[in-house]
Parts: C-alpha cells; sequence; structure tokens
C-alpha cells in the first residue's frame, strides 16, 4: 500500500488535495530508499567479522578499508539524500573518531522503522518529534549504565583501543597498536587539567618496509626527510639545533631577468660574489655554535645550494632541508625553539639543544630522528610500518581511530558494554516506556527501540550466527537482568561482554545515536527536491 492510498484511507482526502499529497510521499520514498540503499552497501564492513570493502578510484587507485567514513568519502554518491548520510559518518569521524560504519546502519534502520510509520497514516513531523525524544530517553539510559573512569586506569584504556582495532584490517596487531595509541595520548595530555585532546600533537609518519608489527612510538621527534650532506656527519649527540627560515642559497632577484655574462673574468667574480656570500652565512651558523640545521622548504628558490652543502660537510653540521610549512609549530612545539627567519638573529641563545640527532634507516628509506629535548613539549611521533602501500594507509586509519577512541575517553571519561549490548539494553528500556505513552508517540518510541536492534543483528549476521535467534536471545537475557550480555563473536555465543573485555567510550554511541536521529529527522522533513540546475 503506496502512502497516498494510506493518507487516503485515514483522512478521506479526495480530488485536488489527493493530488497535492502524493508528491510529496513519492518523494519522501525515494529520499528513503536511496538512504537505505546507502547504509546497505557498508553494512557487511559492521563489526569484527566485517569484510572489508575494496576500493578503486579514477586514477585506478586501489584502497582496501572496513571504516564507514572512508568508504563513503570515496564513493561516487550523486542522490542528495544519500550525500546526507556521506556527512553523517563524517559528522561521526569529526565528533568521535569510531563508530562511523555503526553510525550509517543504524539511520538506514531508523529510515525503515519511519517508512513503516508512514504507510500507518503518522504524520511526518509526528515522527520527527517522537524520534527526538526517543534519540534524548536513549542518551539517558546510556548514561545510567556507563561505568566512570579514571585516566590512569592504563587496563581500561587499552581495552578500549583494543576494541576499537578488533574490526580493523591489522586485528590481528592490536596487541602492539593499542599500547602506542594510549601512550602517546596519555603523553600529549594533563589527565588533570584537560579534557581534550589535540591530535595535530601526535605527528604519524609512514614508511613502507617491515611489518606492522615494526610500528614505534618515538619519543622526540622524526623527519621524514634523511639528512641533506653527502659526507658530512649522519649522527651528533649533544647537539645545538637552529631552525631557519631563510635559503642558504645565492639570492634570486625580485623579477624575472637575464644576466649576460661576456668573459671569463666576470664570470669567475660571480662565482667568488657566490662563494664568498654562502661561506659568509655557513660560518656564521658555525660561530653560533649550531651543529643541527634545519632548513624550511622554500619555494622560490632552492633551500640550499650544492656548495652550501660542501661547506655544511666541511664545518661538520648536519642539514635537515625542506620542512613543509604546516610542520613548523609541530617542530618549534616538540624542540621548544623558535624559528629564524634571517641571518643576523641568528645567535646561539635562539638554538635549542639535544641530547640525540641521527638519521636511521627506516625499510628502503632514511629518516632523521631528534630524541632527549632539553626543553621537551607535550609531543611524539609514532613511525607506522608496513609491508605494501594498502597494509600502510589501512594501519593509519586503524591507529586514528584507535587515537580518537582515547580522545573521546578524555573528553568524557565513561566506559560502556560493547557488542550489541548497549543498543539492546535501550532497546528494551524504550519498549517499557512506550507501554507508559499514549497515541502517536507511544508507536514512534517502539519504532525507534526496535530499529536499534539492527547493530545486533547485523554483528551476528557478520559472525555467520543465524541473527533472529542470536538477537531474540539477547533480548531473553537482558530482560532476565543481564545488561551486559552482548554477542561474543569469537565463541559464537551470547556472553557477559566485559569478560571479554569488549568496551567503548560512552561518547562514540550516544554522538551515534543522537547523529542518527538528527539525520533521519531532516530526510522525513524533506517533501520536495528543487533543481536550480538550467540546462
Amino acid at each position: 500500500m503506496t502512502y497516498a492510498k494510506a493518507a487516503g484511507k485515514a483522512g478521506g482526502a479526495q480530488g485536488l488535495m489527493k493530488s497535492k499529497n502524493s508528491k510529496p510521499e513519492e518523494i519522501r520514498k525515494s529520499n528513503i530508499q536511496a538512504a537505505k540503499a546507502l547504509s546497505d552497501a557498508v553494512r557487511t564492513s559492521l563489526g569484527p567479522r566485517g569484510m572489508d570493502k575494496m576500493i578503486q578510484d579514477a586514477k585506478n587507485e586501489v584502497t582496501i578499508t572496513n571504516d564507514g567514513a572512508t568508504i563513503l568519502n570515496q564513493m561516487n554518491v550523486v542522490h542528495p539524500a544519500a550525500k546526507m548520510l556521506v556527512e553523517l559518518s563524517k559528522a561521526q569521524d569529526i565528533e568521535a573518531g569510531d563508530g562511523t560504519t555503526s553510525v550509517v546502519v543504524m539511520a538506514g534502520s531508523l529510515l525503515d522503522a519511519a517508512d513503516k510509520l508512514l504507510i500507518k497514516g503518522i504524520h511526518p513531523t509526528s515522527i520527527s518529534e517522537s524520534f527526538q525524544k526517543a534519540a534524548v530517553k536513549s542518551v539517558e539510559i546510556l548514561t545510567a549504565m556507563a561505568t566512570p573512569l579514571d585516566l590512569n586506569d592504563r587496563e581500561s584504556l587499552l581495552k578500549a583501543a583494543n576494541t576499537s582495532l578488533c574490526s580493523k584490517v591489522v586485528s590481528q596487531n592490536s596487541a602492539e597498536l593499542s599500547p602506542i595509541a594510549v601512550d602517546a595520548v596519555l603523553k600529549i595530555i594533563d589527565p588533570v587539567r584537560e579534557n581534550n585532546v589535540n591530535l595535530k600533537d601526535i605527528k604519524i609518519i609512514k614508511k613502507i618496509g617491515g611489518t606492522v608489527d615494526d610500528t614505534e612510538l618515538v619519543d622526540g621527534l622524526v623527519f621524514e626527510q634523511k639528512a641533506a650532506n653527502i659526507n658530512g656527519p649522519k649522527k651528533c649527540e649533544k647537539a645545538k639545533i637552529g631552525f631557519i627560515q631563510f635559503c642558504v642559497s645565492p639570492p634570486k632577484t625580485d623579477m624575472d631577468n637575464q644576466v649576460v655574462v661576456s668573459d671569463y673574468s666576470a664570470m669567475d667574480r660571480v662565482l667568488r660574489e657566490e662563494r664568498a656570500y654562502i661561506l659568509n652565512i655557513v660560518k656564521q651558523i658555525k660561530k653560533a655554535g649550531c651543529n643541527v640545521l634545519l632548513i624550511q622548504k622554500s619555494i622560490l628558490r632552492d633551500a640550499l645550494s650544492d656548495l652550501a652543502t660542501h661547506f655544511f660537510d666541511k664545518m661538520k653540521i648536519m642539514v635537515v632541508k625542506d620542512i613543509e610549512r604546516e610542520d613548523v609549530d609541530f617542530l618549534c612545539k616538540t624542540l621548544g625553539c623558535r624559528p629564524i627567519a634571517s641571518l643576523d638573529h641568528f645567535t646561539s641563545e635562539n638554538l635549542v639543544s639535544a641530547e640525540m640527532v641521527e638519521e636511521i634507516q627506516t625499510g628502503s628509506s632514511k629518516c632523521v630522528k631528534i630524541t632527549g629535548m632539553a626543553t621537551p613539549g607535550k609531543t611524539c611521533s609514532i613511525i607506522i610500518r608496513g609491508s605494501n602501500k594498502l597494509m600502510l594507509e589501512e594501519a593509519d586509519r586503524s591507529l586514528h581511530d584507535a587515537l580518537c577512541v582515547i580522545r573521546c575517553l578524555v573528553k568524557k571519561r565513561f566506559l560502556i558494554a560493547g557488542g550489541g549490548a548497549p543498543e539492546t539494553e535501550i532497546s528494551r528500556e524504550l519498549m517499557l516506556h512506550a507501554n507508559t505513552l499514549t497515541g502517536a508517540d507511544a508507536y514512534c518510541f517502539k519504532a525507534f527501540a526496535e530499529a536499534l536492534e539492527i547493530i545486533p543483528y547485523t554483528l551476528a549476521e557478520n559472525a555467520g550466527l543465524n541473527p533472529i535467534g542470536t538477537v531474540t536471545e539477547l533480548r531473553n537475557r537482558h530482560a532476565q537482568g543481564e545488561k551486559t550480555a552482548g554477542i561474543n563473536v569469537r565463541k559464537g555465543a551470547i556472553t557477559n561482554i566485559l569478560d571479554e573485555n569488549v568496551v567503548q567510550p560512552l561518547l562514540v554511541s550516544t554522538s551515534s545515536i543522537m547523529l542518527a536521529s538528527e539525520t533521519v529527522r531532516s530526510i522525513l522533513k524533506i517533501d520536495d527536491i528543487v533543481n536550480t540546475i538550467r540546462g
């Protein structure tokens, strides 16, 4: 039965009003179907036994991932309502960083529930308002069942990071990656005062070669570049580091012009001037006592000429060039130094000291590592290793998700059970609450409660269990008062999920319910699509 017929039966509207009502119904139906199709596409990649997607872009580059935000971001989505789900997964990625697949699956399920309510003849605005109330109630239920967390409790933080990594391609390396994620976040914050984490203070460097096991956390600074010296020092103890923003190469004129040199003596003079100019810069750098020089990347000319490299080699000064502009803030924060913009300011008080600067071999390439800073900032670096590009990219995304999970716990210090337990508990509580309500609200609350069961259903389905039997058993356990009963994918049964150490931050679940219901509400409120593209 179409919405128009249902509306016709409900209100008995005939003639003009009937044709007026049918277009919004069609538009709504088209929007819901498009969004549901998109959520079904990523549904198979939910949970620890979820499948991965191989994405091929226009340049024929391949990505293998099961991170919901990455999959949707790379999909070429045309339908405007389906684009809203892509934005939804981006919003969840920014807000919580994890749960990007489940938020889209939940939105698809809520749209399905709304679809059935519309067929019953309930007005979209009523559904929308009831869903909002149900979402607020769900967050209250979740907060009531959460357990507070102390950031000094390293075990719990590791459990949360492990749970996040379990569903990724690199799940077998979670034992190595979880401690790295936890230590990195705890190193850059003061748990007592701060309640947010700036993930830009953790620099992640990807190097091909080795395996994901070789990933390491460096208490210091790592550059992707190798040392620019040819015969100069590759290792420097008790280093005095200077960071310059000017070039050590012959100056260029502001305008584009040509100088014609006709005889050898003039040519000699040009070369002599150039040599004297560069030697003066190098001598002044040496005079300040600097033995490690960092040079910012220059667009207009070479930051470092061959002649300058030769002089630096002779003076035993280690040089790292081509430092990106966006890395400058991180570098200054880590070393506690100030960038030096002109030669006049290159003095010993503007230098910073470090215990060790060395060039290390990582796989097929080299990079420079600085450790033991005299004035260390609250930052750290992580070198991710992988046998190929696909694995490396996926390890980077997975580690980012694990870092985000720890960030969520710093923001909102509560943990809840995973494995479909919170969703089943909300569903049960909302059902009981719906029995106390009257009118359309009661219908909508029940539909919302049933829709949340998509998460345990999908988890069971992806793990190869019987989804209907598993969800029924899960419901039964929760009705008996086992609030933390969830789907144990490893054993293929329903167990107390906390015994399996499957936990997740409260913020991931609350933000996914709020964001999913907001998106569903805005899709329901749309009754027409107006095209302003002139053909």
